[in-house]
């Protein structure tokens, strides 16, 4: 199983990136997917979800009315749209996938790197 991401890059603030993550080895229709992210030296944080359905998404705060998330699941894809970039979203973007409700995510891609510079 494997979780592919891509979309990464260097942008200026204010600009826009989006993010793709394919998975390959298993579907992932039925469970949650996501996206983190860690920049240095900070552990890695929670950035947005969503619902295998996609009816159903969460964001953290510092992200809300920024970035949006969503999901093709005839393609095994979650994306991640990044409008309106500031220099504190730099970090590596890792996508994941949630396979038991309520607990951990179990499945994680690679990372990607965004940085935005100021």
């Amino acid at each position: 199983v494997q979780l592919q991401a891509s979309g990464g890059g260097l942008v200026q603030a204010g600009g826009s990136l989006r993010l793709s993550c394919v998975a390959s080895g298993r579907t992932f229709s039925h469970d949650y997917m996501g996206w983190f992210r860690q920049a240095p030296g900070k552990e890695r944080e929670f950035v947005a979800k969503i619902h295998g359905t996609g009816r159903r998404k969460d964001y953290a705060d510092s992200v809300k009315g920024r970035f949006t998330i969503s999901r093709d699941n005839a393609k095994n894809t979650v994306y991640l749209q990044m409008n309106n970039l500031e220099p504190e979203d730099t970090a590596v973007y890792y996508c994941g996938a949630q396979t038991i409700p309520n607990r951990e995510f179990d499945y994680w891609g690679q990372g990607t790197q965004v940085t935005v510079s100021s």
